[in-house]
C-alpha cells in the first residue's frame, strides 16, 4: 500500500487538524501498518482510496478512525522508573510542604493515553498512606483519543498490560482478576477521572494544576505548535506547579514559558510573567 503525495498530505492535514500532529517523513511508513486493520474492515484497497473517501461529504466516522488508527498510545505502568522516582522522592514531597494547609493536590496527566500513568501516580499515593493520610488526590488524565480515554475510564486491563512496569505486590495490591483481565481497584480508581481532550484548547477544570505530567506528547508537534502547546500548559499550571515532559523534550529553545528545574530530568517550572516583564520595565525606567 504505497502512499503517494497527494494521499499522504490529505492524511496528514487531517491528523494535524484533529490533534496537531504531525505526519513527518520519519512516521510516514506507520501509515499503511496503522491503517492495515481498517483497510480490512471497511474493504479500502488502497491509500489512495481512502484518501478519496476522506474527502467526501459526510466521511466523519471514517475520519475519526482513521485519526485513531494513526495515534500512538503506547504506555504501560510507572514508564521511565526514574521519572517516578523523581516524583516521588523529590516533587511530591515539594508539593506536601507548599500545600499542607489546605491538604489538596491536583495533577494533570496529559496525553494520559490508556490510563496507566494517571493510576500510577495513585498507586505512588496509595503506597505511602501515612504522608496523605487527610488528603484529597485529583488526578485527571486527559487524551486526544476518544478510544484511548474509554479504555482509562475502565480501569481494566489484559495480562500483558498488567505485567508491564508493575510488580507483583502492586498488581495484587491494586488489581482485582477477573476472566484474564486485571480490574483496578477503587481506592487508586477514585483518585483520578478521565476526559478526552486537545492539549491545544484552553486546560480542562480544576484550572490550576500543582503537578503537570506531559509526556511523549510535544514530540510529534512543528514549532509552533509546540510553543502553542506550552502556553496552554502555563495557563494551566499553577505559579509554584511543576512540569515534567519525556525524555526528548525540553522547553529549551522553545518557550519562555518554562524553566529548567535545578534537580530531576525533564523536570521544569513556570517562569512568571511579572518576572519576566520586570526586567524590561526596570531598564526603560533607568532611561
Amino acid at each position: 500500500m504505497a502512499v503517494d503525495d497527494a494521499a499522504h498530505r490529505i492524511i496528514g492535514d487531517l491528523l494535524a487538524q484533529r490533534t496537531g500532529q504531525q505526519l513527518t517523513e520519519g512516521r510516514r511508513w506507520r501509515v499503511s501498518s496503522a491503517l492495515a486493520g481498517l483497510f480490512r474492515e471497511f474493504g479500502i484497497e488502497n491509500v489512495d482510496q481512502l484518501a478519496c473517501m476522506l474527502e467526501r461529504p459526510g466521511e466523519r466516522h471514517l475520519a475519526t478512525r482513521v485519526v485513531e488508527a494513526l495515534l500512538n498510545n503506547e504506555t504501560y505502568f510507572f514508564r521511565d522508573q526514574a521519572y517516578f522516582s523523581v516524583l516521588a522522592n523529590q516533587v511530591l514531597p515539594d508539593l506536601a510542604s507548599k500545600r499542607d494547609g489546605k491538604k489538596r493536590l491536583t495533577i494533570w496527566s496529559a496525553g494520559c493515553s490508556t490510563g496507566q500513568e494517571a493510576l500510577s501516580l495513585a498507586m505512588i499515593f496509595a503506597e505511602q498512606p501515612g504522608r496523605w493520610k487527610d488528603w484529597k488526590i485529583e488526578i485527571l488524565g486527559t487524551d486526544v483519543s476518544g478510544k484511548a480515554i474509554d479504555h482509562a475510564r475502565s480501569g481494566c486491563y489484559t495480562q500483558f498490560e498488567i505485567q508491564r512496569g508493575i510488580s507483583v505486590s502492586q498488581m495484587l495490591n491494586f488489581f482485582v482478576e477477573d476472566s484474564g483481565h486485571w480490574q483496578a481497584i477503587d481506592s487508586i480508581r477514585s483518585m483520578t477521572r478521565f476526559q478526552q481532550h486537545n492539549i491545544l484548547n484552553a486546560p480542562p477544570p480544576p484550572g490550576r494544576f500543582d503537578l503537570v505530567m506531559c509526556r511523549n506528547v510535544l514530540l510529534y508537534f512543528d514549532p509552533e505548535t509546540r510553543a502553542a502547546a506550552f502556553d496552554r500548559l502555563a495557563s494551566g499550571i499553577a505559579p509554584d506547579g511543576w512540569l515534567m515532559l519525556g525524555a526528548g523534550e525540553t522547553v529549551v529553545g522553545q518557550t519562555e514559558k518554562f524553566k529548567p528545574a535545578e534537580f530531576g530530568s525533564s523536570l521544569y517550572s513556570p517562569v512568571l510573567e511579572d518576572r519576566v516583564n520586570f526586567l524590561p520595565r526596570l531598564r526603560a525606567a533607568a532611561t
